[in-house]
């Protein structure tokens, strides 16, 4: 295996890959300010601050506005430095990521008060200056770390994990597949997810760089918010978001202009949840499975076949603790911790759960990920979660915790509730009512943050 591998790092090592995806100049890539970018404009706006960076081996990404970060991500990619993505902009979370990359800068669109250590603000980026038309067209070599993304920390301490040019051309090569099965091979993304984790890199960032796809430069919070958004940008579009994202749009009764595709990741859909998505705004709702060490490789549209479909190229080897992953993305098979049976030859499997989530006590089993669904369908409960706590109790035995929303309820009528379709031996003792739960911008929960309002 390792003369194998030697020899494709030699092949890739001189192997250069576009920037951008350019068969018309006038192509265009994002909505910024209420102004179309071409590719042409685009391409200057990285140039011109790819020449203003500093010389370092790697820069955090922390512009908000979307454009921004995908002209400060192509330069820093374009000056042969890695994009870092921290798991939140907490200054904590920056300072460790750069602690970890010795010599890095950092790049913002808004001054930060207190700022990081070598901070720099992206120049301004106007769009009425003239572009040369014999412009030349920009290429990475494969091989260049583009980014280094980090895991949620829902699990335990976030990890890194390195993203090379030639791995986002295969992951997108994937994205765009599905998507254009389903939409047509040009469409619009509006994106309530923060470009810096890799879902919205890979859905919001990486489409329009190597698709045919235009994306809007905000992240639209509110229901209001995301339907002035979709309101500007041209059909088809597709809504890209997350199930807490969804559930608040639902719950809103906020009209939203047609909609050709909604795709959904960071934590598993309920099936209730996505018929009401699906009959509120008229178009499917379709997930992406993956994770930061691979991205995404599999898809489903669970009104239809809650079975998931592996990408082209993808193929799965179910472990017993795990499951190994071989992609086009990923230059060496890859573990996750998630439990998979395996339908159709291989192309197709159900999610079991992830090892660290399946409960065996006095003999009986169960997943927190089940336990956290039934926990949501209970009238009356906004938001909640089902996690294991650490320590052992007096018998051994790791016990079963959960936080919920839930105005109007208290702790004895959940318990009830649950008591209907739950064994007791899986009732969460303790079950805290809290007035919101500790989600990140992506809507996960950080392990330390759950323990933390716990024990509060």
């Amino acid at each position: 295996m390792a003369i194998v591998y030697d020899t494709y790092q030699r092949d890739e090592a001189g192997r250069l890959l576009p920037l951008l995806k350019v068969d018309d100049p006038q192509r265009v890539v994002a909505l910024h300010d209420g102004q179309a970018i071409t590719a042409a404009q685009f391409v200057a706006h990285v140039e011109r601050v790819a020449a203003q960076l500093p010389e370092a081996p790697a820069a955090v990404n922390l512009c908000e506005d979307r454009y921004a970060f995908l002209v400060a991500f192509c330069a820093i990619a374009l000056r042969g430095q890695a994009n870092l993505l921290p798991p939140s902009r907490a200054p904590q979370a920056v300072e460790e990521v750069m602690a970890a990359h010795p010599g890095c800068h950092v790049v913002g669109d808004q001054p930060l008060h207190p700022a990081p250590h070598r901070f720099h603000v992206l120049p301004p980026l106007p769009v009425d200056e003239a572009v040369s038309a014999d412009m030349a067209w920009p290429a990475i070599p494969a091989l260049q770390t583009a980014a280094v993304g980090y895991t949620s920390g829902s699990t335990g301490t976030p990890r890194a994990n390195a993203k090379s040019w030639r791995s986002f051309h295969a992951s997108t090569a994937g994205n765009l597949r599905m998507l254009q099965h389903v939409v047509g091979e040009h469409f619009s993304v509006v994106a309530t997810v923060p470009p810096q984790h890799i879902y919205g890199v890979e859905m919001s960032i990486l489409l329009p760089l190597l698709g045919d796809v235009q994306v809007h430069s905000g992240r639209p919070f509110f229901p209001a918010d995301i339907a002035t958004a979709l309101e500007d940008m041209p059909a088809p579009r597709v809504l890209v978001t997350t199930p807490v994202h969804l559930r608040a749009l639902v719950a809103s009764g906020v009209n939203l202009p047609p909609l050709a595709a909604m795709l959904s990741a960071t934590a598993p859909m309920s099936p209730e949840l996505a018929a009401q998505a699906e009959q509120r705004f008229h178009a499917p709702l379709l997930e992406v499975f993956g994770s930061t060490e691979t991205c995404a490789f599999a898809s489903r549209r669970v009104t239809v076949d809650d079975r998931w479909s592996l990408y082209h190229g993808v193929h799965l080897h179910p472990q017993p603790d795990g499951t190994q992953i071989e992609a086009p993305q990923l230059d060496v098979p890859t573990v996750l911790a998630d439990i998979v049976s395996l339908h159709d030859e291989g192309r197709r499997f159900d999610l079991r759960g992830r090892h660290a989530d399946l409960l065996e006590i006095a003999g009986k089993r169960a997943s927190l990920g089940d336990l956290t669904r039934r926990l949501l369908v209970i009238p009356g409960v906004q938001d909640g979660v089902v996690f294991q706590l650490d320590e052992a109790d007096a018998i051994g035995v790791r016990r079963i915790a959960a936080l919920a929303v839930a105005p109007g309820l208290d702790e004895h009528a959940i318990l009830d509730a649950l008591r209907t379709s739950i064994d007791p031996v899986f009732l969460p003792r303790p079950l805290r009512l809290v007035e919101s739960l500790p989600r990140n911008e992506t809507g996960k929960l950080p392990r330390a943050a759950l323990l933390a309002m716990l024990y509060a």
